[in-house]
């Protein structure tokens, strides 16, 4: 291995680094909209919670698994620009550099993603190449327009279409019946359209997603391989169980755009929000954490029935604050996003600890054998 190929590890860990830094702030302007006394960072920085959660810590996240899977050096570029982008939000909070590094990210990703779907064409690489465009179209709109609220559907899309696309991939060697895929390229265009609606006509956009949503969750419920995976036992049956229950919170949050698709603002649109980002990306990251632990730092991560735990805090936590969004009742939303926080945390720290104790593991092992 020569002098790059070295270096690849510690820029690994470094763009994991950028990531978290941007997770915990994240956490940290949420407790804020939520209302917990806590101090700021200056009147913008609570605003700043989605852009730091969406792009800062999942785009760059997205960025690195990307480039570690192709390999090549010029790919880190994206989790650098969207790493580095969202911790210019926090010190110039009403500066155009960071939104304008992370639209350069989302470009970068999206020609990466293009490239590679010429390479291999699939039903995954398209799908995950559409979620890359949809995020880079959404970030325009956030550079040029600055609306918050038409500006969040689009990251949806991106962070949904990409983990459609991720369990796509691994259930490959699953066959997906013809007349199934096309009416999941239905589904994928309906959601489309509703974004495309949106930038006009906001509500009407939020019901026509959120019917696609709905759509695309019965459709990952249905294919996805999670179903026959939970027959099994350990590692297997945990990431299915996260997989199973983040499609049931996809398709909750469709249904909360149904409902609910009159606002743009306010408890209604906090609980639909939430379902998505937290019920459906959070259970996705919490079951695709061992496996991109595994790329990222070479070696599996152990499994421990432990795992559960914060699996099982999020899904309750969640409830309690959708249910306080849903009925208005301020302190049952403040403890449940409380909750939220602190089960993330529980499930980071531990996967960090299973890393270091890894990375030591395999230092020992690389020792004993020389």
């Amino acid at each position: 291995m020569g002098p790059t190929g070295n270096k690849k590890p510690l820029l690994r860990v470094f763009f994991l680094f950028l990531a978290i830094c941007s997770l915990l702030l994240a956490l940290w302007t949420g407790l804020l909209r939520l209302g917990w006394s806590l101090p700021s960072l200056g009147s913008g920085f609570p605003l700043i919670h989605g852009p730091l959660m969406i792009s800062g810590f999942l785009g760059t996240l997205i960025g690195l698994e990307r480039a570690v899977a192709l390999g090549h050096s010029l790919t880190y570029t994206i989790p650098f620009l969207t790493g580095v982008g969202a911790l210019l939000l926090v010190v110039f909070p009403f500066s155009p550099f960071g939104p304008i590094l992370i639209l350069a990210g989302s470009l970068g990703l999206s020609m990466e993603l293009l490239l590679l779907s010429i390479r291999q064409k699939s039903l995954f690489t398209l799908t995950v190449l559409i979620g890359a465009v949809v995020w880079f179209l959404g970030n325009i709109i956030w550079v040029v327009v600055g609306s918050m609220p038409k500006v969040v559907l689009w990251w949806l899309g991106f962070l949904m279409l990409t983990v459609v696309g991720e369990r796509i991939e691994l259930s490959r060697l699953r066959a997906i019946p013809r007349l199934s895929v096309l009416v999941f390229l239905a589904l994928t265009i309906l959601f489309l359209a509703g974004l495309f609606v949106s930038v006009f006509n906001f509500l009407l956009g939020l019901h026509i997603a959120g019917m696609g949503m709905v759509g695309l969750s019965i459709w990952l419920f249905r294919y996805d391989i999670s179903r026959f995976a939970i027959r099994f036992a350990g590692l297997s049956r945990y990431i299915a169980t996260c997989v199973l229950s983040g499609c049931i919170w996809l398709g909750i949050s469709g249904l909360l755009a149904l409902c609910y698709g009159r606002f743009s603002s306010g408890f209604q649109y906090d609980a639909l929000l939430h379902s998505f980002f937290l019920g459906f990306v959070f259970s996705m990251i919490f079951g695709h954490a061992p496996i991109v632990f595994s790329s990222v730092v070479g070696k599996t991560l152990p499994f421990s029935r432990a795992f559960y735990l914060p699996l099982g805090l999020l899904h309750l936590s969640l409830l309690f604050r959708v249910l306080g969004d849903l009925i208005s009742l301020v302190p049952l939303r403040s403890w449940g996003g409380f909750l939220n926080v602190i089960c993330i945390l529980i499930f980071f720290i531990s996967t960090s600890g299973a890393f270091f104790y890894t990375v030591k593991s395999r230092k020992r092992e690389s020792l004993a054998i020389q």
